[in-house]
């Protein structure tokens, strides 16, 4: 398996932008999938963004447009950019890597978007 670590979340005003960044504690080269997951209080997790091995990306309906998913290999880092924010992107923010059917899982972080 292989730790993660978010970073990168905090306070912002709508309409604002944030990056968030997850460590990996070893090389994502050979990694299937990485991804963003969400949850909001009193909500379900939702996938934020999830970009494979070889570069594709995919969105949930509610971030198409806004955010941006990428990974640098190099630097063993998943990074997700995230612009023209709204209250309801307020939630924990979860990094995912999936390797033969097996997912790690970092312990979050918080992003607050002020209306």
């Amino acid at each position: 398996q292989v730790q993660l670590v978010e970073s990168g979340g905090g306070l912002v005003q709508a309409g604002g932008s944030l990056r968030l960044s997850c460590a990996a504690s070893r090389s994502i080269f050979s990694i299937d999938a990485m991804g963003w997951n969400r949850q909001g209080s009193g909500k379900e997790r939702e996938t934020v963004a999830v970009i494979s091995s070889g570069g594709t990306t995919h969105y949930g309906d509610s971030v198409k447009g806004r955010f941006t998913i990428s990974r640098d290999n190099a630097k063993n880092t998943l990074y997700l950019q995230m612009n023209s924010l709204k209250p309801e992107d307020t939630g924990m923010y979860y990094c995912a890597a999936i390797k033969d059917g097996s997912s790690s899982w970092g312990q979050g972080t918080q992003v607050t978007v002020s209306s």
